[in-house]
């Protein structure tokens, strides 16, 4: 429910007024305001779970199973963006094989992604993005590359349906990326975009194996081609001895425990992280590695692949290994095995999680709530102060005290932004902070914004948001009550005088 406020001031001052849960109060000629902490799941850009082949709106995956690397089937839409048994969301995740976005040698479906793109926008989502090489089973490569390249057999891994090596898979696969980010490189729909070079899927099986030269010419499909639109990286397969080699010879940023970096300067890259099996906790289903994502790839390889730190600059996203109903049918999981592995995840500074648009248990809804208020960031403004009185040509000088309570930082381009709005007029004023840098924990935030000369005198409601610099609207929820119908949140009000 949106709620206002209004604060009356007192010639006098005022001390404790308490209004819709903020305490507001006036301290040697100060405003201060102590907003209330609110704990609603907050559906906020960049965060949260995602749609899988489907959107806002959209009916889920009948059962325990799912659909992945086919054209999406769009579904008749009844102007409901709510998502029955499952999360709203601000992401849509699709995933394609190469065989249906390049069915005839470069010539190119980008209706596909053209439609995707547009209907993700229309249900409030943007899109992030993956072209798989190719799937098991009978999901090979497109039929005219499989007649180029004809059958092959002895590959170096059991994952991959066509040698890497083979300078055509560059020329055709890797100008499919190349022309992939000429076309939506920026496009303010897109998400981010997969990096995938290898096995199927695309998630990367066998990576470690291709010579540096292949792999670094692979990589640099992306890395040259998409320069605005954030890549993922996926360098956790358990297959690698040493995952770091995945970087090696590249610009991408990758730090270890010991020291080692894969580079510094403004030349390198930061690259969000992929995790595709979260909440893989047996090894049954790896019976000849004998480990599991969870209890031994996850915490050994984020550390050896250089990537534990990459959450401080871009996302972190994670895909469940199979689905909620099979943990719960199938796996047995009970509570605290769900409770641990949110909990890891919240370790590893989860931002998204593709639950494959199958539903959540009625019975995890509380677990799945908690832990999305902690998933990415969520802000709380613990205290805020401002001069209660001003005149034309004075600052507004504010101090206060915000904190980060989710377990990552703001990564989108977004501005924190102070209005003041009066009768008929308002203000915008653009704060020069960094919300990348404001990362999990205590946030102090000052900054002082002149009041023009010719600013109309009477009385302004102070008012704070974080907004999309090209239109100055508010795009982000705050964990704090008084949010107002246009999305800024009521800090109380401030007297221009002479």
């Amino acid at each position: 429910m949106i709620k206002t406020f209004c604060v009356f001031f007192l010639l006098l001052g005022f001390q404790g007024l308490s209004l819709f849960g903020q305490t507001v109060s006036e301290v040697r000629g100060r405003t201060r305001v102590k907003p209330a902490e609110i704990q609603d799941v907050l559906n906020n850009p960049g965060i949260g779970f995602t749609t899988f082949q489907r959107f806002n709106g959209d009916t889920l995956n009948p059962g325990s199973g799912w659909t992945e690397g086919l054209p999406i089937v769009y579904q008749t839409f009844n102007g409901g963006l709510v998502n029955k048994s499952h999360p709203s969301t601000s992401i849509a995740y699709f995933r394609v094989d190469w065989a249906f976005l390049e069915p005839e040698r470069e010539k190119y479906d980008w209706a596909m992604i053209d439609k995707a793109l547009s209907t993700a926008a229309s249900r409030g989502q943007t899109l992030m993005f993956r072209v798989a090489p190719y799937e098991d089973g009978d999901r090979d490569v497109p039929a005219w590359y499989r007649q180029m390249v004809g059958k092959e057999d002895k590959l170096l891994s059991v994952k991959w349906r066509t040698d890497p090596e083979d300078p055509r898979y560059l020329q055709y696969f890797g100008g499919l990326i190349r022309a992939l980010g000429q076309r939506y490189d920026g496009n303010p729909t897109l998400e981010s975009v997969d990096i995938a070079l290898t096995g199927f899927w695309g998630e990367g099986d066998g990576s470690h194996l291709l010579s540096e030269r292949t792999r670094v010419a692979l990589i640099d499909c992306y890395l040259e081609n998409f320069k605005r639109t954030p890549l993922t990286f996926q360098p956790l397969n358990g297959d690698a001895p040493d995952p770091g080699v995945l970087v090696r010879g590249t610009p991408i940023e990758a730090f270890w425990a010991d020291g080692r970096n894969n580079g510094v300067g403004d030349g390198m890259r930061p690259l969000g992280l992929r995790c595709d099996c979260l909440g893989d906790m047996t090894t049954d289903l790896w019976p000849e590695q004998q480990w599991s994502h969870m209890g031994d790839v996850y915490p050994r390889d984020i550390v050896k692949s250089g990537m534990s730190e990459a959450w401080k600059k871009r996302p972190v996203t994670m895909e469940i290994c199979g689905t909620f109903l099979q943990w719960l049918d199938s796996l047995k999981y009970d509570d605290r095995t769900v409770q641990y592995i949110f909990a890891e995840a919240l370790k590893w500074h989860i931002s998204s999680f593709n639950a494959k648009s199958s539903p959540v248990p009625k019975v995890w809804g509380p677990l799945v709530e908690k832990w999305l208020n902690r998933m990415g960031y969520r802000f709380v403004i613990r205290r805020f102060e401002y001069p209660s009185r001003l005149s034309p040509n004075g600052q507004l000088s504010i101090t206060s005290l915000w904190e980060n309570v989710g377990v990552a930082p703001l990564y989108k381009d977004y501005r924190l932004a102070v209005r003041l709005k009066g009768p008929g007029r308002a203000r915008v004023y653009l704060s020069d902070t960094k919300l990348l840098n404001w990362l999990p924990g205590d946030i102090v935030y000052e900054e002082n914004f002149f009041i023009p000369y010719d600013m109309p005198l009477g009385k302004y409601q102070v008012e704070v948001g974080i907004v999309s610099p090209g239109t100055l609207a508010p795009t982000v929820r705050l964990a704090i009550t008084g949010r107002t119908e246009d999305g800024w949140y009521r800090m109380g009000d401030v007297m221009i005088v002479k």
